[in-house]
């Protein structure tokens, strides 16, 4: 019996069952209406007939993971080519093609910011890796099916008694475990629960003792991460296509208002992030890092988060936000006055119409990440 089944990513063998379950899904093709045919063209019975016969068509021929990887590679190829102004990874050179790595990752986007480093690495000759997702995704059987045909893997951090949460960070530990040293296959993992709303990428020492659950008997903690070979990755936007739905869920918090999320959120979320414009985006990638054995979970937390700060790629959008916020910045030479003043009316345009407790919280995400950089 496979102690992984309901978790891990599908298999071969899986693959054209579960294609053929989405092909058949009427909420998958309302998704692929609303992404494709956004407006009342998607209320158009002939438009509905056309996207299910082309889903159907781009299918029949996937028959493999890997098979399914190309055609993901072809769509996050234009991703980048239709909303991305430039794309640039940084480190890749700080990686053995022989070796499986742990990369922890700061984390903007719901799915691109993984996406993205793999499809560099693809292209770069790598193996791509499996991707740690949260059980809160994963509302919709058919979203779990399209995370799970990409190499994903689900951890349970939600719902259920405390012991079956136990249970189920114990099984994503064991899986990680599994994955990076019998099967040779890296993991990609964000560095906390959830997105950084605010632009603070902090890791979250409970992630790490989440990690070395199956090992804790028999191994320190150091010595664990360190046969893990972490990597730091540190992803970031020029414009976030999410940022003004942040705002308002981060605003409400500061009211003490319960946010309530609109039926599937996250999923459209995930397709502003996908569709929506980005600008210039960069991934740097630090070498493995190696842990002191008086290391515990809290410094070896604060070493992966100042490796992802330090490397944080800053944009003019960033230099931007702390201006119109009254931020003193003392040193932002990196850009022209012209190009800051550019980005400035961009966000500008973005702010419009926003109540003011919005509108702060829309900039922080822009400025957090230039008062955080070390000095």
């Amino acid at each position: 019996m496979d102690p992984f089944k309901d978790i891990r990513p599908y298999t071969d063998s899986e693959v054209e069952q579960v294609l053929q379950s989405l092909t058949s899904n009427e909420s998958v093709i309302k998704a692929l209406l609303g992404l494709q045919f956004p407006g009342m063209a998607s209320k158009i019975p002939f438009i509905k007939f056309f996207v299910k016969q082309k889903l159907i068509s781009k299918v029949k021929n996937i028959h493999t993971i890997d098979d399914y990887q190309k055609v993901f590679k072809s769509l996050m190829e234009n991703v980048v080519q239709k909303s991305i102004s430039t794309f640039s990874v940084n480190g890749i050179e700080n990686l053995n093609h022989k070796d499986s790595h742990l990369f922890i990752s700061n984390h903007r986007d719901i799915s691109l910011d993984a996406a993205l480093l793999a499809l560099n690495l693809y292209q770069s000759g790598f193996k791509t890796f499996n991707i740690a997702v949260g059980n809160n995704l994963m509302e919709e059987t058919w979203a779990s099916d399209l995370f799970r045909l990409n190499k994903s893997f689900i951890i349970q951090r939600s719902g259920g008694t405390k012991k079956d949460i136990y249970s189920g960070l114990m099984l994503a530990s064991k899986f990680i475990h599994k994955s990076i040293f019998n099967d040779n296959d890296s993991v990609w993992i964000a560095q906390k629960q959830g997105r950084a709303k605010d632009g603070i990428d902090e890791t979250d020492p409970a992630l790490l003792k989440m990690i070395h659950l199956t090992e804790r008997k028999s191994q320190s903690i150091s010595n664990y991460f360190n046969s893990l070979k972490v990597v730091p990755v540190s992803i970031s936007y020029e414009f976030d296509p999410n940022d003004l739905l942040k705002a308002k869920e981060l605003h409400s918090s500061v009211l003490n208002r319960e946010y309530i999320k609109e039926k599937d959120e996250d999923l459209k979320s995930i397709a502003n992030g996908i569709t929506g414009f980005k600008g210039n985006v960069n991934i740097n990638l630090s070498k493995p890092i190696r842990f002191e054995d008086e290391d515990d979970y809290q410094s070896i937390s604060n070493k992966i988060t100042d490796s992802i700060v330090s490397m944080y790629e800053l944009h003019a959008t960033n230099y931007a936000a702390c201006n119109i916020l009254g931020i003193n910045i003392s040193k932002q030479d990196k850009y022209t006055s012209q190009e800051i003043k550019q980005a400035q009316k961009a966000l500008e345009d973005r702010l419009t119409g926003l109540e003011e407790g919005v509108r702060s919280k829309l900039l922080e995400q822009y400025a957090n990440p230039v008062v955080r950089k070390p000095k």
